[in-house]
């Protein structure tokens, strides 16, 4: 198969999809791949580390986008939009729960789309979405330190204050991986945390791995209210695979927090589950509402490429592989977490959480295999 890696261009990300190591195992394997000049760069890849990969660099976008899949980081932006094309297979991360014109515009040019994010096992695991939470939850947290402090517009305060002046409240709503991963953080910085979820049997196993000033609460709509209120760090960590992110702390309940508090959503790339939140970027990162800091950048993961293009190369390539190897519609019959990763194929919108988003025709991808 020929597969291409195209230059990531959304503001100030610069992870790659496929490190020279990856390349070098595809190619081995008999497959062409194609890397557009300077792909790798932001992630520390020169182009010669490629080539000696055996991969191919070609200097232009739209020679990458000609291969028979792409191999992305990000969804692609309305520039990109002209390489999608019937016989395309585009994976990457899509999130098109919230993003109705790049799903129309996949539907249109009967793009094959395969979504990171919910390629999922029958344990109900995310393991293409799992290293980017993990980085994302770990980061909300470095993130939240630094809007706290005065010069950048928040409270003046220290994350783990110091002995005799008590720490920061850091509210974290969700207990999945990113909020996990979040309190794990906060916790080893000596901040008081409290994680808020619906799910009583994840809080009682986070309750017994995590150790510090960890207090856990159930999800509802008044605690999350009276949570809100004494955080300095609120982090928005909720996720229902595929569909849109739940609002749940609304507007009035922003009005009420303290002056100069952060809230981080890092569920804006599902839409955000803070009603005041809408998507920033790594240039213009943070807005203000009510005295309420808001850091909601959709690709948070981007500010640490050489990390995280490891990570994300490193859950991708074994599902590459198989779809290369494969092709389609062979290795979505062959793997059932593949095949509920297509968000789309040949017109047909085959991600229920996407169709329920926007209230569109839902169609079952086994249909049409």
């Amino acid at each position: 198969m020929l597969i291409g890696v195209p230059k990531e261009i959304k503001d100030n990300e610069y992870r790659v999809s496929l490190t020279p190591g990856g390349a070098h195992l595809l190619v081995e394997e008999g497959h062409q791949v194609l890397v557009q000049a300077g792909a790798g760069e932001g992630s520390g890849f020169g182009d010669a580390e490629y080539t000696q990969s055996g991969a191919v660099i070609v200097p232009t976008a739209a020679e990458a986008w000609a291969a028979q899949m792409v191999m992305k980081v990000k969804e692609p932006l309305p520039a990109e939009y002209e390489f999608l094309r019937p016989d395309l297979i585009l994976f990457t991360y899509l999130h098109l729960a919230a993003a109705e014109q790049l799903t129309r515009v996949l539907l249109e040019r009967k793009v094959t789309g395969i979504a990171y994010e919910t390629v999922q096992p029958e344990d109900g695991s995310l393991p293409l979405l799992t290293p980017m939470s993990e980085v994302a939850g770990r980061m909300a947290i470095q993130v939240g330190a630094h809007y706290l402090e005065k010069m950048s517009g928040g409270r003046g305060k220290l994350l783990g204050g110091v002995p005799g002046v008590a720490p920061c409240n850091v509210v974290i709503i969700g207990g999945g991986t990113v909020g996990a991963n979040a309190a794990r953080i906060a916790l080893g910085m000596g901040a008081q945390v409290t994680i808020i979820d619906k799910d009583l049997n994840r809080l009682r196993y986070l309750s017994e791995v995590l150790h510090g000033n960890l207090v856990t609460m159930m999800s509802n709509p008044r605690n999350i209210a009276l949570a809100a209120e004494y955080a300095d760090l609120l982090i928005g960590a909720v996720l229902v695979p595929g569909a849109k992110a739940p609002r749940l702390v609304t507007r009035e309940i922003v009005s009420r927090m303290k002056p100069g508090s952060v809230i981080v959503d890092v569920a804006v790339d599902q839409g955000g589950c803070v009603e005041t939140c809408h998507p920033t970027t790594h240039s213009d990162p943070m807005y203000v509402v009510d005295g309420v800091l808001h850091y909601c950048v959709a690709n948070m993961p981007g500010a640490v490429p050489r990390t995280s293009t490891y990570a994300l190369s490193n859950a991708t390539l074994p599902y590459a592989e198989k779809l290369a190897r494969l092709g389609i519609p062979a290795a979505l019959k062959a793997d059932t977490a593949l095949a509920r990763g297509v968000n789309t194929y040949a017109g047909h919108l085959t991600c229920k959480g996407v169709a329920e988003a926007f209230g569109w025709p839902y169609t079952p991808l086994a249909t049409l295999l």
